[in-house]
């Protein structure tokens, strides 16, 4: 199977002022997805997207090339990462490059491994929009979650309440952000949002961790002894 690995790294940041590059237990955050990029391709088909001179010259330091710098309309706040995927796509295609498969992985997600790319692949075939990697949720709408109805009243917010334990509730899924494994055309007709056909692929809650905030980063300090990597 012929697949592309796609990086997004752009270089403005809020929650974590520069974050992509930021140390994180001494090593700058993006060298772990790239570490695990690695182990499913090589250096050719990784390819990391961003719009700033640093983050590429970082990127460059570990022995990854970058292929192009991100033009400066893909590195708003506005910016979709839809329309990153597509131009990356498009610059492959354009040097004759088809893939079976894009493998979209974000650099929030350090403890994500190789191994669990791998799983997630073996999941993919070319009759599905995405595999998409997910933990088990916290907040399940059977039981913890509530909405308003019309005159400010709490209501179950999905179900009729008639659970009564955790445990016997359905089980609900959220996206970690980890992994994406995406048909290129289906991606070509229409945005991730908009896919109907998703297989999920179960991770456990440590490594799903999603950097987004400086609370997420200090917690990722923490237990990243702890992470099997």
């Amino acid at each position: 199977m012929n697949i592309l690995i796609i990086i997004p790294a752009r270089g403005g940041s809020k929650g974590i002022p520069g974050k992509n590059v930021k140390p994180l237990n001494g090593k700058p955050l993006i060298y772990y997805t790239i570490d695990a990029a690695r182990c499913i391709a090589d250096d050719a088909h990784i390819c990391v997207s961003t719009d700033d001179d640093y983050i590429i010259e970082v990127v460059e330091n570990y022995g990854l090339q970058v292929p192009f710098k991100r033009p400066e309309y893909l590195a708003t706040d506005t910016a979709s990462t839809y329309d990153v995927l597509l131009h990356a796509i498009n610059y492959y295609e354009q040097k004759g490059e088809i893939f079976d498969a894009i493998i979209l992985l974000q650099a929030t997600s350090p403890f994500r491994t190789g191994k669990h790319i791998q799983e997630a692949l073996e999941l993919y075939s070319n009759d599905i929009d995405m595999v998409v990697s997910v933990k088990e949720t916290d907040s399940n709408p059977y039981y913890v979650c509530f909405e308003e109805d019309q005159d400010g009243m709490l209501h179950i917010s999905k179900g009729d309440g008639h659970y009564t334990r955790r445990q016997d509730c359905p089980s609900v899924y959220e996206y970690n952000g980890a992994i994406y494994i995406i048909n290129p055309n289906s991606l070509k007709r229409m945005p991730l949002s908009k896919f109907t056909r998703k297989r999920k692929y179960l991770m456990d809650k440590k490594h799903s961790i999603d950097l987004d905030t400086m609370l997420d980063w200090q917690i990722a300090e923490l237990i990243i002894k702890d992470i099997e990597l």
